[in-house]
């Protein structure tokens, strides 16, 4: 990434080198962070063997969401020696059988992922069935059995649990609402819908005056706060949102931190280096709920400036993080700092 591109925040001039760390991505196998509950002694099976869709990218579930940075560039427009070989690769690690192990493996450890990987996997099985490159979405017949199987460990998670996980890394409940949300719309579940919408009303419809002041620790990738007025911008209606989120909101204002960049101190630092993510989050989600605030109402737009205002210097402290040398950073980094960048260009 040249430094005058460094500067540009549009989408066209990151694709080809979000292209080259994808694919350099999705074809490293080594190392892998396996998360594999062994059941005894001769349980020795290699990542590729328990996961042949996503056993690259360090950990399943960043080689899911960089699966699904693949299959989005593709369709975006990327050098066409990229595109052909991402989409060979696609092809080859979505294949139906490789897709059918991953389902049976999500069934038979129900905890697995959950909901992180889940809703990443969502969205996944959503953009292949969606993408208008053919070549693409004619892997999506194979998705059939992962899709199912989410939708049960979903429906099962949601109605078993009284309270969300509220904290700013992968268990956090309403990031991965949010995904499984957009995903069930998309392919047309419209149970599993309605069902995500219902615990988003419970867990989050009463909350008000969130204290953002108390919210950063050292390793967060995603506000609490802005995640959950992400999700609840998606299931309440305009009308409901509007209220519910200058509720919500009472407490920030201009110059709080959760609207500045992070410090990372230690870019070598597999925790710290999760505060870049967090400001490539806080600005996809900052975007999309300020326009969801001048949607419920057009006059009253001062906590949809505020969060436009942090929005892009969020999104341009964690992007030369995404293409950088940190292998801790890059295995993951450029999935967030491309659905900031689609929000701020409302794609």
């Amino acid at each position: 990434m040249s430094a005058s591109s460094a500067t540009d925040l549009g989408r066209a001039a990151w694709a080809p080198g979000f292209a080259a760390v994808a694919l350099e991505n999705v074809t490293r196998e080594y190392p892998y962070a396996a998360h594999h509950a062994t059941s005894g002694p001769d349980d020795r099976a290699l990542p590729v063997e328990l996961h042949p869709a996503f056993a690259t990218s360090y950990d399943w579930h960043s080689s899911v969401h960089m699966h699904w940075l693949a299959a989005r560039l593709v369709a975006f427009g990327v050098p066409a020696d990229l595109e052909a070989r991402i989409t060979s690769v696609l092809q080859a690690h979505l294949s139906t059988e490789h897709l059918a192990t991953e389902a049976a493996y999500l069934r038979e450890t129900p905890h697995y992922e959950r909901p992180y990987g889940w809703a990443w996997l969502m969205r996944l099985a959503a953009e292949v069935s969606a993408s208008e490159v053919p070549a693409i979405r004619a892997l999506a017949p194979g998705f059939a059995p992962v899709v199912q199987v989410l939708e049960d460990l979903v429906t099962r998670w949601v109605d078993g649990a009284a309270h969300p996980v509220r904290h700013g890394a992968h268990a956090n409940s309403a990031f991965g609402l949010l995904l499984v949300l957009e995903g069930a719309r998309s392919l047309g579940r419209d149970d599993l819908a309605a069902t995500v919408s219902r615990a988003a009303r419970e867990w989050f419809g009463d909350d008000a005056g969130w204290p953002f002041a108390w919210e950063r620790s050292g390793h967060d990738f995603l506000s609490a706060g802005l995640a959950e007025a992400d999700l609840m911008r998606a299931v309440l209606p305009a009308s409901e949102f509007g209220p519910w989120a200058r509720a919500f909101f009472a407490e920030v204002s201009a110059g709080d931190a959760v609207l500045t960049s992070t410090t990372v101190r230690d870019e070598n630092d597999p925790q710290q280096v999760h505060l870049f993510g967090l400001d490539l989050s806080r600005a996809g989600s900052a975007r999309r709920v300020a326009d969801a605030l001048r949607a419920s109402d057009p006059e009253d737009t001062a906590l949809a400036d505020l969060l436009d205002g942090a929005a892009d210097r969020l999104l341009a402290s964690g992007l030369a993080a995404s293409v950088g040398q940190e292998y801790y950073s890059t295995h993951w980094l450029a999935s967030f700092a491309w659905d900031a960048m689609e929000s701020r260009e409302h794609a």
